[in-house]
């Protein structure tokens, strides 16, 4: 590893440099997504930096290393998210000047807090690619150093750090399932576990939309891209640097769907009270989706970050109960006279059941001018209820159906 300029002895010096800058977080065995997959699963909690992200590890690491030149220069990077506000918030304690440019689609939240950390916000171009190009031009008009989100050294030994302690606090493990995007993060868990002389295997977790990996592998990026909640790892080309790194050690890669990151979402937020964001989650979501690969082992996975924004967070909730069959949507015909709606509600109540919403409709679609529609959005303790809801509304005299499109 010398010839990468990067090694697991970088992992173990960066560990001692940042002790005293970042949190040294817990990593905490789950016993619900233990019984749920057969494994025996302990997560490494990194929402609990100051920031909410591992991303302080690296981007403290590197600052650390910059000379007194460097220093007075001040630091840019590009980001749109985590990283970008782990370089503004160690640049403000050290007393570096720091710039960030994002792309402009970032949310407003992130562009606030990362200002609110010290930084001075560019925002210019509609990706990380835009973005990135921006930084370039600047830090060579200016003298400043860049402080790449994944694909530096020093950031990498820095991202390693999570994954040391994870494997000397948690004891030992058959497989670690490491979320990828740029792949600063799964690069330094495989510079750790070199530097542990631990036996495990390294699976990398990718966005289906997102698979870096593969693409950087086979050499194109065609057909990359799309609407992903876990944005912390919508990366359309990996790092060269992290590419060496793993490309002799990490051979299995999994890809998870939408559905199955936001499943592990609601999953942490219910059995562990845990806010996950959706890189954050992506290892369990690996998990949840086959956890027949895992069952009988002892698996580690890092809950990279917690930012996310709490709109999403209550969307995704929502949406899980929906597909879960906690929630659906009934429609009722009844007779458009005074009292229907209070005995729905009670043939509802009956069969232990909450309505969420109601939708009243008394002169669309094709009922006639004495009736009345109602669609019904209501909440189950178990899908197998639905049927007694289904029951007593029949037992009232009305006639419904579960709405499904």
């Amino acid at each position: 590893m010398a010839t990468l300029n990067v090694s697991a002895d970088s992992v173990r010096a960066a560990a001692e440099r940042i002790a005293s800058g970042v949190q040294r977080t817990p990593t905490a065995h789950s016993r619900a997504l233990s019984a749920l997959t057969g494994a025996s699963v302990a997560l490494k909690i990194e929402t609990r930096q100051t920031t909410g992200s591992y991303k302080e590890r690296g981007a403290l690491n590197a600052m650390l290393m910059l000379d007194a030149e460097q220093r007075r220069r001040g630091v840019v990077t590009m980001s749109a998210g985590n990283h970008a506000q782990a370089v503004a918030y160690h640049g403000a304690r050290l007393g570096i000047e720091t710039t960030v440019v994002m792309p402009q689609t970032t949310p407003f939240l992130k562009i606030r807090r990362t200002r609110d950390f010290g930084a001075t916000v560019v925002l210019t171009g509609d990706t990380f690619d835009e973005a990135a190009e921006y930084a370039r031009a600047l830090a060579q008009r200016t003298g400043a150093t860049i402080v790449h989100p994944y694909d530096d050294a020093n950031v990498i030994a820095g991202q390693g750090t999570a994954t040391l302690e994870m494997l000397e606090d948690g004891g030992d493990f058959d497989v670690l399932l490491v979320p990828v995007g740029g792949g600063g993060l799964i690069a330094g868990a495989t510079l750790a576990v070199l530097a542990a002389k631990a036996p495990v295997e390294i699976i990398a977790v990718q966005s289906a939309f997102y698979p870096s990996i593969s693409c950087a592998r086979n050499g194109t990026a065609e057909g990359i891209g799309g609407p992903t909640i876990a944005e912390g790892i919508a990366v359309k080309r990996m790092g060269a640097l992290p590419l060496a790194v793993i490309r002799d050690v990490v051979h299995e890669v999994i890809t998870v769907s939408e559905a199955a990151i936001e499943t592990a979402i609601v999953t942490l937020l219910e059995e562990e009270k845990l806010v996950s964001e959706g890189a954050g989650a992506a290892g369990v979501a690996a998990l949840l989706t086959d956890p027949g690969r895992f069952a009988g082992l002892r698996v580690g996975t890092l809950i990279c970050g917690g930012n996310i924004d709490p709109g999403m967070l209550a969307s995704v909730i929502v949406r899980h109960r929906m597909r879960s069959g906690r929630v659906i949507r009934i429609r009722v015909q009844m007779v458009d006279k005074p009292g229907e709606l209070a005995s729905v509600a009670t043939a509802i109540s009956a069969a232990r059941a909450n309505v969420l919403d109601v939708a009243h409709h008394r002169v669309f679609g094709s009922i006639s001018a004495k009736h009345a529609e109602l669609d019904l959005t209501v909440e189950v303790e178990r899908p197998e209820d639905v049927g007694a809801i289904m029951s007593s509304l029949k037992e009232c005299g009305f006639d419904a159906v579960v709405v499904t499109e």
